[in-house]
């Protein structure tokens, strides 16, 4: 392969995204290189005074089919892929007339903007699928040796800098370029194949990120990290997203700030009414739905003020004044609303490193698949979306459970969905007392929750899973806990059942896990 500096004499321009293309065909044009244009970038050049030749005047051939035909021509791509350096490959470019091009500027039909709109049909979202422009792309990208290929504007500067100074473009400069045109071939055949996909599990997946940026490091400072973008048809699209949120204040985000806060938002989703969500370390801390925001906001970070330091406050209804003033005072790393009062905003700027995210609307959870990459591939699911109600609940034991504490069962569950596993939450008044996370043993998580509880008495346990064992409900026995919320299903929950009428503990199963890990 020529790995030497190639000089451009002739370029062959389409771009859909026209970006600065006037810019760069006219510092072309003036550095003397011919430009070969089609449809409706040559007609642009042409209105800027920028000589052209049409692609039609190459091949002999009109652009036809609605434009479908154009540049699929022998004479484009053999000028494209020939080796130069081939004497066989000479002759056969000698013999058909063709000739060199050296420097290919394209990018494709906007297939994703069309398709950003619910209302596109199928036969509108097809007649953005380029053909010819890949094709052409691909070409160049393949023949590196001789052939410069430029698909991002962000690139023009770099090309005319190199021609203006060196006259040739340098081997590492188009071997860089020809990895960013695979890129961007395979992120829009990506999107492409996801918005025709309809099975949910498909044999082969194909997800296309673009990055948004670099991060200072990862979990940890001896760890490279970038943040990256999912894009995807909207119709499989997350309802909302961190990464959308605007920073008001503060620097950017972290590797574990954007963790943390997704783990937040995730969690916060799952409430109507006015919330507030604590989080350290993706886990819940505290969580709190009341009437008043700032009676949320206040109860959520008080069930564990020491775990709530340089953790997440994160709500769904507008950041007011009084919850600026309260929050003011407290070491915290992101405050997360919807919107915030013009005054409250004011309050909380007054520290300079607080991060604080505006997210519009907190929307519901909706069935986004999640991925989770594991050695060697990559694990996908359902989002759990579930939403357990009062119907859906069976009592087994003798005590049936009062409508206060049934309330309160069905507010730990929603916040227990986001507590790693082994998980137990105790919740009072809609508020979480203790959470026992991430433990290799349930009876381990309880003592937890226990140790961390504000109010034990009448309050109501939720687990994640069912109990193995009795051992975890005689714990709870002299703690004033009344009543419990758990999926059911061991071998054993005749033997649990028997522990909860002994304690005079009522017990209800959802039939339903909701493990998180």
């Amino acid at each position: 392969m020529n790995n030497t500096p190639v000089g451009i004499q002739r370029a062959l321009i389409s771009v859909s995204d026209k970006t600065g293309i006037e810019e760069l065909a006219a510092a072309l044009y003036n550095l003397g290189v011919e430009i070969i244009s089609t449809g409706g970038t040559a007609t642009l050049l042409e209105r800027a005074g920028i000589p052209t030749r049409s692609v039609a005047s190459l091949t002999g051939f009109p652009e036809m089919m609605d434009g479908r035909v154009k540049t699929l021509h022998p004479l484009v791509h053999g000028g494209i892929l020939g080796l130069r350096d081939n004497p066989t490959h000479q002759d056969a470019a000698r013999n058909a007339g063709i000739q060199w091009i050296d420097l290919v500027v394209c990018n494709l039909y906007p297939f994703a903007r069309t398709i950003e709109h619910m209302e596109t049909n199928l036969d509108e979202a097809m007649e953005n699928i380029d053909i010819g422009g890949p094709s052409m792309i691909r070409s160049a990208a393949k023949n590196v040796g001789w052939v410069t290929v430029a698909t991002d504007p962000a690139d023009y500067p770099l090309l005319l800098e190199e021609l203006s100074t060196k006259k040739a473009i340098s081997f590492d400069t188009r071997r860089r370029l020809s990895a960013v045109a695979f890129q961007h071939t395979a992120a829009y055949d990506a999107l492409i194949q996801s918005y025709l996909t309809e099975d949910k599990f498909p044999n082969t997946v194909t997800f296309s990120y673009r990055k948004k940026s670099g991060l200072r490091y990862g979990e940890n400072p001896h760890q490279e990290a970038a943040v990256y973008e999912a894009q995807t048809p909207p119709s499989k699209r997350d309802a909302m997203s961190v990464l959308k949120a605007s920073i008001l204040n503060g620097k950017e985000l972290s590797y574990n700030n954007i963790n943390d806060a997704d783990g937040a938002l995730l969690t916060l989703r799952e409430f109507h009414g006015p919330a507030c969500v604590v989080v350290k370390h993706a886990n819940p801390c505290g969580a709190c739905t009341d009437s008043v925001l700032l009676t949320s906001v206040e109860k959520a970070y008080e069930a564990d003020a020491l775990s709530a330091y340089g953790g997440i406050v994160a709500m769904n209804r507008t950041c007011t004044v009084p919850v600026a003033e309260f929050l003011h005072g407290k070491f915290l790393e992101i405050i997360i609303a919807p919107h915030f009062e013009p005054e409250a905003l004011a309050i909380l700027k007054r520290k300079k490193a607080l991060r604080i995210l505006q997210t519009g609307e907190v929307k519901p959870l909706n069935t986004a698949l999640t991925l989770k990459p594991v050695a060697g591939g990559l694990l996908m699911q359902d989002r759990d979306v579930s939403v357990m109600t009062k119907p859906a609940l069976l009592t087994v034991t003798k005590l049936q459970p009062t409508e206060a504490q049934i309330d309160d069962m069905l507010f730990a569950w929603k916040v227990l969905k986001h507590v790693k596993s082994n998980a137990i939450l105790i919740a009072k008044d809609k508020v979480t007392q203790g959470i026992g996370p991430g433990q290799v043993s349930r009876v381990d998580a309880v003592k937890i929750a226990i140790r961390k509880s504000v109010q034990l008495t009448g309050a109501v346990l939720a687990s994640d899973a069912f109990f193995p064992f009795r051992d975890s409900i005689d714990e709870l026995a002299a703690t004033g806990i009344k009543a419990i919320i758990q999926p059911g299903g061991s071998v054993r929950d005749q033997e649990v059942i028997e522990a909860c009428d002994e304690h005079g503990i009522a017990m209800v199963f959802t039939g339903v896990r909701c493990f998180y890990h």
